[in-house]
């Protein structure tokens, strides 16, 4: 099979698409035919050299993947060959096949299709394991989400709302309309309002119940300050730095707590305990079904744009992009790639599902960018 390997550490052009083994299921896991994977941060560390592989996983990219089960591996039950699936994965999830436990899958939500399903793994997992299993999210609770135009973040407004919570959201102002649309109670421009005063406000001088950050270090004293007694502070990014002075008499006058985690070294134990946790809060449950935010299509020539482009995006935390991988006839033709690892070709026959998507999100131009490949067979 073919595979978007690291050639060395590097921007998006060191991406290569590489013939490499075929992965073979084990005991308790399945084989997928990828239809798509997604661009997460952590890609782009790993493509920098940042972020190594688990051990024992494939050295290329991917931590999450849709698809359809080519294989089963000894002791698989519950699922068949065929079935549609999307994965949450320790890597490798930018290949035309890739292997995952069985605790590790989710069935394809009813009105999400198959490719734009591949965006819903990690979000998800993120999102309840925090929100809901660590920080207890009640009905009625206000949750401050930063950087809402996020994948994490135009996920959690839509989980946040469905469960009778009120999600208020940190975004540039260009993003609060849509924002606002997919169910954000206030929307603050991160840029000109300081957060901290802009949550007292709406909550009438009481604070945020939950807050879910993704900056660390550079938003710990206000994220504090923004916390309502009892409030939970949720961590799950560093993007402004690891290091920061806590006051602990703060956190003491207002019972607060912190919970810092990350998704991709957990074992698989608790990978699975959060899947099943997922699936029991399964988007298309709710009267309005959670949607993964997705506009484009193309070909696998776009793949390393695809990672290009989050790289290059002026707020980083408002990108997320997906790739497409389908099974090719003539590998060797498959990503048409220079040799230079630069991409040469671009597909323009998606003009219509563009269209058609960015009615459906009311024009907007989302945060999420769907980059499906399809590559070219001769």
């Amino acid at each position: 099979m073919y595979a978007v390997t690291i050639s060395q550490p590097g921007g998006p052009e060191v991406l290569q698409w590489t013939e490499v083994p075929d992965p073979v299921p084990g005991r308790n896991e399945v084989l997928i035919e990828v239809h798509a994977s997604a661009v997460n941060r952590a890609d782009l560390l790993q493509r920098q050299g940042l972020y190594p592989p688990p051990p024992g996983g494939p050295p290329w990219p991917g931590l999450e993947c849709s698809g359809r089960i080519a294989a089963l591996g000894e002791g698989v039950l519950g699922w068949s060959v065929g079935d549609g699936v999307c994965a949450l994965l320790g890597g490798g999830g930018y290949a035309e096949k890739a292997i995952a436990p069985t605790g590790q899958l989710l069935p394809i939500p009813h009105g999400v299709s198959l490719v734009d399903a591949a965006a819903l793994p990690e979000v998800a997992c993120t999102v309840w394991s925090n929100v809901v299993n660590l920080a207890r999210l009640k009905p009625g609770e206000t949750v401050l989400v930063h950087g809402g135009g996020s994948g994490i973040g135009t996920f959690a407004i839509q989980l946040i709302k469905a469960l009778g919570a009120k999600p208020i959201t940190t975004a540039r102002g260009a993003k609060h309309e849509a924002l606002k649309a997919l169910g954000a109670d206030r929307a603050i421009d991160y840029s000109t309002e300081d957060f901290v005063a802009a949550t007292k406000e709406h909550t009438d001088g009481r604070g945020a119940d939950i807050i879910l950050d993704i900056m660390g270090g550079a938003y710990l004293a206000r994220n504090l300050d923004a916390l309502a007694t009892n409030g939970r502070l949720a961590i799950i990014g560093l993007q402004g730095g690891r290091k920061a002075e806590l006051d602990l008499g703060a956190m003491l006058g207002k019972r607060a707590s912190i919970t810092a985690t990350s998704l991709r070294v957990r074992p698989l134990a608790e990978k699975a305990g959060i899947i099943a946790g997922v699936r029991e809060q399964r988007s298309d449950r709710h009267p309005q079904p959670i949607q993964p935010v997705s506009v484009s299509r193309s070909r696998s020539s776009n793949a390393i744009r695809a990672s290009s482009r989050v790289r290059q995006a002026r707020d980083s935390r408002a990108q997320s992009a997906l790739v497409g991988v389908r099974p090719s006839g003539s590998p060797a033709s498959a990503a048409r790639i220079s040799s230079s690892g630069i991409p040469t070709c671009a597909d323009t026959r998606m003009n219509a599902t563009r269209r058609s998507m960015l009615r459906s999100y009311r024009r907007w131009l989302p945060p999420v960018r769907v980059a499906r490949i399809r590559p070219s067979r001769s």
